[in-house]
């Protein structure tokens, strides 16, 4: 008997790793890489790397991981979502809602258009709005109460700033053409008068206030900035910009950072700790045209600017240096318009601005609409606009979730 083949053994398959290249990889296997890269950068600060971080993963375009608030609450609690994906699960599901925001209710309380506005900081059915004759009305609309009314001047009294008093919010700080920053409760009662030119050539154009460092600062027509402290006291009064300062804002993160803007075509940034003149601005922010408004983010991260043409700007303010993200935007100045003044949401990272259509505008279509359009403050990409037949008017003026029609004596709240 021949004897039997012995079988021949098989041989293993030989299995060849190669390194993945960088475009095979996933993205979260890139987030080490990118993370690395970001700490390791030359000069780079704390909050700097988070930021590089997110805008490294941005750049991969990840697809959102979850389509569920209440999935992606539930992971965020059990430490297995980040902050910024749930984040961004909250902001696309208020933007879905605005499809259902109509007019809840209007007033017409003013002989003249309607020139600021303001949220109570602690009732957020109370707002304060004042007029180009100077008149400032408290109106809860929550309540059928009468609105409290305080009457104004008349011509050349209008209100150009105007905010709520954060240690005592029964009391509220205006700036206006009359020539004085002042604070004043609703009784119609004057408690301090902060500045007063003393001569109609000059006026106050905008102002702000900070409650950690119990400071009031205001812009006037010529160019001057005045820091005061909560008694009254000036600090300093300096020409900062060659013409009229239309907006100051102080950063909410960091109060001893200011923000001025001017129809001098510059924005610029200030260290309140190192000012001495005109020459000590941390950075000069050039623009094509006069600028109407520059504010801070609520997390104080982001500056918005408005120009008095057709362009929004959004700042990184940890890299003043770098190209801001534009937005072309139709909203040109009118003389007898309240200037058109974007703003941020008080939540989400989302950009509130009024549309004025113009025809030389690139994009402008027949018979366009005078929305309030709302914009990604990342991307700068339109996400909504918001239009009720009610109120056909130029929206101007806003802050938080109400708006109002500049160029008519009325305003409107949307809900």
């Amino acid at each position: 008997m021949a004897p039997r083949k012995r079988p021949e053994t098989q041989k293993t398959p030989e299995v060849v790793v190669r390194p993945k290249t960088r475009r095979s990889r996933s993205p979260r296997e890139l987030e080490p890489e990118a993370k690395k890269l970001c700490v390791k950068g030359p000069g780079s600060s704390r909050r700097f790397d988070s930021g590089c971080l997110w805008a490294g993963l941005a750049s991969l375009q990840v697809p959102p991981s979850y389509t569920s608030i209440v999935r992606a609450l539930h992971h965020h609690k059990l430490g297995k979502a980040a902050w910024p994906s749930l984040q961004q699960g909250l902001q696309q599901s208020f933007v879905h809602s605005l499809a259902s925001y109509r007019i809840f209710q209007k007033a017409a309380p003013f002989d003249r258009r309607a020139t600021s506005l303001a949220w109570h900081p602690t009732h957020p059915s109370t707002l304060a709005v004042g007029s180009k004759g100077g008149d400032i009305m408290l109106w809860n609309f929550g309540i059928k109460d009468k609105p409290t009314f305080i009457k104004g001047i008349g011509a050349g009294g209008s209100v150009t700033g105007l905010k709520f008093n954060p240690l005592d919010t029964n009391q509220f700080f205006t700036s206006s053409m009359e020539g004085t920053t002042r604070l004043q409760d609703f009784k119609g009662n004057t408690l301090r008068v902060f500045t007063s030119s003393d001569t109609c050539n000059i006026w106050f154009c905008s102002l702000d206030v900070s409650a950690r460092s119990r400071m009031v600062v205001t812009g006037d027509n010529v160019g001057h900035v005045i820091l005061l402290n909560m008694d009254g006291r000036e600090l300093w009064n300096l020409r900062m910009h060659k013409k009229k300062v239309t907006h100051v804002a102080l950063n909410p993160c960091c109060d001893w950072l200011l923000a001025t803007a001017s129809v001098d075509q510059t924005v610029k940034i200030w260290d309140l700790r190192q000012v001495k003149g005109k020459s000590s601005c941390l950075h000069s922010l050039l623009h094509s045209h006069p600028v109407n408004a520059a504010c801070f983010s609520p997390d104080g991260a982001q500056l918005l600017t408005t120009d008095q043409k057709s362009e929004l700007r959004v700042y990184s303010a940890s890299q003043w240096d770098c190209p801001p993200s534009l937005i072309p935007h139709p909203h040109r100045h009118f003389q007898h318009l309240t200037p058109i003044k974007a703003t941020w949401h008080p939540r989400y990272n989302l950009i509130v601005v009024g549309r004025y259509p113009d025809p030389n505008f690139k994009s402008c279509t027949p018979h366009e609409l005078r929305t309030i359009d709302v914009f990604d403050g990342s991307s700068g990409k339109m996400m909504y606009q918001l239009y009720d037949p009610e109120s056909s008017g130029i929206i101007s003026v806003r802050f938080g979730p109400s708006n109002n029609d500049g160029r008519k004596q009325g305003f409107n709240l949307l809900y």
